[in-house]
């Protein structure tokens, strides 16, 4: 299985869910291979997990979803919904990375709430959080701050199974893209993959449920592995016209740039990156309509069964926030309108929930600040600008008021 330097397979076998590879051209109408694929899909009911048989057993700071029953620690079924799962691949290619370096993984997973049992079991859906936070406690392990970037790069798209199968055997790129926004929360129910067609075919990412600032790793992850599988399906080193993450990075950009053929964009207003109208139509390598049609089955009956749009009120708050911060002051009628709400109807809601709006937006600012001041490339002046504090000084202000130091003697203490 060769890979050139970005580490793009040239596949020539379908390999099954399993590990067998077949011989022959992927999806073409008499391979044996599509038929040990269809054996081993599992029953639809078996993509997913019940919610009647998860539990949360919180220790330490963490907490661990698994089987069976449990003493109660969640209230009801409400409350398991609020849980983004997801099937957990990208946590297990980090988990597979630590071990092939040496790194010890198990007060990793114990600092992020998850167990050797959860992450050994490829059926076991994980939390969104929890995935996250296994990310971020790799990258430092690794001493690889763009961790999510090189796992994109490495890893075989066949791993993601029923979503990169169905959109392999889709007739053209914007048919497989368009398959990709519908059927992405199967895979993982925090994210939202967009698709629209203008001037360009655009392809855009954004959360539900979790909260995009606590994101750094899955997020790079996605926007450069959904790039890839363009380029995979078609044949072709696609060149993006823009290419756009939220976050920020202060260094260590000029291999995504390369990877990508063009800027990559940090701090953008979105996620997300363009390519020309005409890739639309671009056809897939792969296409197999029958094969399509048979997999857009199991995929519209796994869709059924995952939660609707489960992001709690204030994680979507919190989401609108972030993206107003850095082009000054917001306001609730601001994340309001972000929202498609009246600033009354938002004021209401937020009281129903027991919420406030200047709490969360304080709270918010306060989690962006350490996040960014462990940034030692970012200036404090830039760091004041992305958090919408006109002047350094009411930044400096702002940060005594929440932690009793100015920025740098948080960074000199290193408190975060």
């Amino acid at each position: 299985m060769a890979r050139d330097r970005f580490g793009f397979l040239e596949c020539h076998g379908l390999w099954s869910i399993g590990t067998r590879r077949r011989r022959g051209g992927p999806f073409c109408g008499a391979n044996p291979g599509i038929d040990s694929f269809l054996v081993a899909l599992p029953p639809v009911r078996d993509l997913f997990l019940s919610a009647k048989d998860l539990f949360i057993d919180r220790h330490g700071d963490g907490a661990r979803l698994g089987y069976g029953m449990s003493s109660g620690t969640l209230n009801s079924e409400q409350d398991l919904a609020s849980i983004p799962m997801a099937q957990g691949g990208l946590a297990r290619l980090a988990i597979a990375r630590l071990k092939s370096a040496g790194v010890p993984v198990g007060p990793i997973l114990r600092r992020v709430g998850l167990t050797p049992e959860l992450i050994a079991d490829s059926e076991e859906r994980l939390d969104v959080r929890s995935q996250i936070a296994l990310l971020d406690e790799a990258a430092i392990a690794l001493k690889d701050d763009c961790l999510g970037f090189a796992l994109a790069c490495d890893h075989d798209p066949r791993e993601i199974g029923l979503l990169y199968y169905v959109m392999a055997s889709s007739r053209t790129l914007g048919q497989a893209l368009q398959r990709l926004a519908r059927y992405s929360k199967v895979t993982n129910e925090a994210l939202v993959f967009g698709c629209r067609e203008g001037n360009r075919l655009i392809v855009s990412l954004s959360y539900s449920g979790v909260p995009r600032h606590s994101d750094r790793q899955q997020i790079e992850f996605c926007m450069f592995a959904a790039l890839r599988i363009c380029r995979l399906l078609t044949g072709q080193k696609l060149v993006p016209q823009h290419f756009g993450i939220a976050h920020y990075r202060s260094g260590k950009t000029a291999e995504m740039s390369r990877f990508v053929g063009t800027k990559v964009e940090f701090g953008a207003d979105r996620d997300e990156f363009a390519l020309n109208i005409e890739a639309r139509e671009l056809p897939v390598i792969y296409a197999d309509n029958c094969l399509n049609e048979l997999l857009l089955k199991y995929c519209e009956a796994a869709l059924a069964n995952r939660q609707g749009d489960v992001s709690p009120l204030r994680t979507k708050v919190e989401n609108a926030i972030s993206s107003l911060l850095p082009h000054g002051r917001v306001l609730l009628g601001d994340v309001a309108r972000q929202l498609g709400m009246s600033e009354r109807t938002l004021g209401r809601r937020l009281a129903d929930e027991g919420l406030n709006f200047t709490d969360i937006f304080q709270h918010l600012r306060r989690e962006l600040a350490i996040r960014y001041l462990d940034d030692r490339k970012l200036r404090v002046s830039k760091i004041a600008w992305l958090l919408g504090f006109r002047e350094v000084s009411a930044f400096t202000h702002a940060c005594k008021r929440w932690t009793g130091k100015t920025p740098r003697q948080m960074r000199t203490a290193a408190v975060f």
